[in-house]
């Protein structure tokens, strides 16, 4: 009897586990199927009631996506959310001709809806389609809020991104585990940077920079990334959170004197502590944080862990070097045995002199292949992979970097984006490549560059750039234009085939002022392409003006070619101010300075006419995140230093991170050269020969007041940006043909 009840016991009691079960896959797949329907409800408001969503297994391990017209709908078929979206983007591209960018969206769809009488399907040949670098959370995200943060899920969604790093609120759970070591709030004060910085924190690059961080933001970046896990998630997203590399607070000797540390220093910030990974806390700290990251956010078993970023290790020993790498994955999978150590191979570019192939197997070697993948960071200019026998062995990811800083200078290499990676695909020689990735240091900037990235995600084959260019210049701006294509030819040939420079060249407009053509470092000014070349498109997309003006993604466009030709330019007027002031002709040294800084004004005006390139909103967006005015301050003062010096007055980064907007260039760069002229003209009315040392020297100190102001700039737009960018063609164009022959 009793064995009778233990068995009844026993399969009732599995019953009910069983039931709960598909109860709870039930529940997680009507959430799903909600989450895509929201989606669809916030990109097409009004058509959204056209389409229906059906999920669908995998087929052979792979996702894949069908569209076809049933009954007077279009239904969106895929394996997860991920998929569906992606389907709904390929309906918008290739059937109604809609386009959805960060500077640019055209959404006015046919109606009715066009038919897919011939049912689509594709499948990704990558199983991950990585997105971000931790530099994009600073450089771009600093200050989103979660309506920012929503619309990006979205796009990366339709986009088929499924590999999102995701390390957003990681201060609130370093906080706890830092107390729970017995560490004070006030003895971590000099340990977390403030908010425009803490990617270069958490990649052990600097101490305290910008703090001190307040409690609220800390506790508001903690909520906000649960609502980014969980909307990433229930689309079909496997979100990568950081893990331990060995940096503790300033105070760590003063609580713990035994332990060894060595310190690392970065582009002139102050030393760091580096806990030695022979010492037992490593894996006890490692361990303490995977586990409180889990029980505040969950986990999908990815975790992000760079060492040596950017700085060289103490020694190039192969046991030292697999100990470390040893002990950051062991710190993981003590916590999460299930753990994959998400590695980004920036550190063999950065650091190639040291990182040859004994090192890298050191590193690479001390964790199993299943349990790391390494990010080919910049493969579509130094692919790694074609260096190390496709990483000895690892499964890695091709991405393209492209963007340095968010500087918005018109750059790309667009062949290498539209054949490299099916290339690297087919190769024998790749090894594991298991996907494709965008690692950019800033976003909202190019994009016609992430549109042909993105384009990979769902194909095997190199992208016919010619036909491609045609269909993208069609769904951005609506309908087809002769000019216009004629126009992306000729940057497809120049500002889009820079091979050459990291990221395009900045002007001279935005280098501390000069009379050195190319200034170098942060502010290389070196062309590498043509100008007349990029003259030409310049006349041929406003030759589009009057048939797309209407166009969203065409004001966006036409306004940044006409800004990057203005920008290029600056240096022909001022080589022209340094041959004035060589043969001492005051007069003309009136004249060309005064063209330079009406050039300024102009392209200030010029940019004022677009959301994308307003000062205001970044500084504005900054102190939203303050609750009290000492907040605000911090924040703005964060906001101001990461643009300009970047650290401190003397800072080597200075300009690294520079932006063409409007309000910075009436704000900042036109002051900087009108003190620089007015110098220069007192010096040459006293016969004096001008000192550059002392002037920078002077600078630095109105720069570092200009971070510490807050003055306020605009966060409206001001004027017609088509009508804008013809005038400045009709003022500049005969000037320039001029300037350059």
């Amino acid at each position: 009897m009793k064995r009778k009840n233990l068995l009844y016991t026993l399969v009732f009691g599995s019953l009910i586990i069983f039931s709960n079960m598909i109860i709870a896959q039930e529940n997680t797949s009507i959430q799903n199927e909600k989450a895509v329907y929201e989606l669809i409800n916030r990109v097409l408001p009004d058509d959204a009631a056209q389409f229906e969503v059906v999920f669908i297994p995998k087929e052979n391990e792979k996702d894949l996506f069908e569209i076809e017209s049933v009954n007077g709908k279009i239904v969106l078929r895929g394996n997860n959310g991920i998929s569906v979206a992606s389907a709904l983007n390929y309906y918008l591209k290739n059937y109604a001709h809609c386009s959805i960018t960060w500077n640019g969206t055209n959404l006015n769809l046919p109606h009715p809806l066009p038919e897919v009488t011939v049912k689509i399907q594709h499948k990704s040949p990558y199983k991950y389609r990585y997105y971000l670098n931790y530099c994009t959370f600073n450089y771009s995200m600093s200050w989103w809020d979660w309506d920012r943060w929503q619309k990006e899920i979205d796009w990366m969604a339709l986009n088929g991104i499924n590999m999102p790093l995701a390390v957003t609120g990681q201060n609130s759970v370093w906080k706890r585990v830092y107390n729970s070591l017995g560490f004070t709030d006030k003895e971590l004060e000099s340990f977390f940077s403030g908010p425009a910085y803490f990617n270069w924190f958490w990649m052990g690059n600097l101490d305290g920079w910008g703090g001190p961080l307040t409690k609220s933001f800390m506790d508001g970046h903690e909520a906000m990334q649960k609502k980014i896990l969980n909307q990433e998630r229930l689309l079909g997203m496997t979100p990568i959170l950081p893990a331990f590399t060995g940096h503790v607070p300033p105070t760590f000797k003063d609580k713990f004197p035994d332990t060894k540390l060595k310190q690392t220093s970065w582009v002139g910030f102050p030393d760091v502590n580096i806990l030695d990974p022979n010492e037992p806390m490593f894996t006890e700290i490692g361990k303490r944080f995977i586990e409180e990251e889990i029980r505040t956010y969950g986990t999908n078993h990815l975790y992000s862990a760079d060492t040596f970023n950017e700085n060289t290790p103490p020694t190039n020993d192969s046991v030292y070097l697999n100990n470390v790498s040893q002990k950051v994955y062991q710190s993981m999978a003590l916590a999460d045995p299930q753990a994959t150590w998400i590695m980004q191979g920036w550190l063999f570019y950065h650091s190639d002199k040291f990182w040859k192939t004994k090192e890298i197997k050191a590193i690479l070697n001390a964790v199993p292949n299943d349990k790391m993948i390494v990010l080919d960071l910049w493969s579509e200019r130094f692919p790694v992979w074609k260096r190390t026998e496709a990483y000895y062995g690892k499964p890695w990811i091709w991405n393209m970097l492209h963007n340095f800083g968010q500087n918005i200078s018109l750059s790309g290499l667009m062949s290498s984006v539209a054949n490299n990676p099916a290339e690297a695909l087919h190769s024998p020689e790749s090894g594991k490549m298991l996907g494709i990735g965008l690692t950019m240091e800033g976003i909202e900037q190019n994009p016609v560059i992430y549109d042909l990235m993105l384009e990979n995600v769902w194909r095997d084959t190199p992208i016919d750039l010619d036909s491609w260019l045609k269909d993208y210049a069609l769904r951005r701006y609506g309908k087809s234009n002769e000019d216009a294509d004629k126009a992306w030819q000729i940057l497809s040939r120049t500002v889009y085939a820079d091979s050459i420079t990291n990221g395009g060249a900045e002007s001279i407009i935005t280098a501390r002022p000069t009379f050195l053509e190319n200034p170098g470092g942060t502010s290389t000014t070196k062309l590498p392409y043509n100008a007349m070349e990029l003259v030409k498109a310049w006349s041929l997309i406003m030759a589009a003006s009057d048939d797309l003006k209407n166009s969203d993604g065409f004001q966006f466009d036409v306004v940044d070619i006409t800004r990057q030709v203005l920008a290029n330019y600056a240096s022909k007027v001022q080589q022209q101010i340094a041959r004035d002031y060589k043969n001492k002709d005051a007069k003309a040294f009136k004249q060309s300075s005064a063209q330079f800084i009406v050039l300024i004004s102009d392209l200030d005006n010029l940019l004022s006419t677009r959301k994308d390139f307003l000062l205001g909103n970044w500084l504005n967006d900054a102190k939203k995140w303050g609750n009290t005015p000492e907040e605000k301050e911090l924040y703005e003062k964060n906001a101001r230093n990461l643009i300009t010096l970047w650290g401190d007055r003397d800072n080597r980064l200075h300009e690294y991170a520079c932006k063409q907007w409007a309000g910075m260039l009436n704000g900042f760069y036109k002051i900087r050269w009108e003190k620089f002229f007015d110098q220069v003209n007192r010096d040459m009315v006293q016969n004096k020969e001008f000192d550059q040392k002392l002037f920078d020297e002077v600078m630095k100190d109105w720069e570092w007041n200009w971070v510490n102001a807050t003055e306020t700039y605009t966060t409206e737009i001001k004027g017609d940006a088509v009508k804008s960018a013809m005038r400045m063609h009709s003022k500049y164009y005969k000037t320039i043909l001029k300037a350059y022959k």
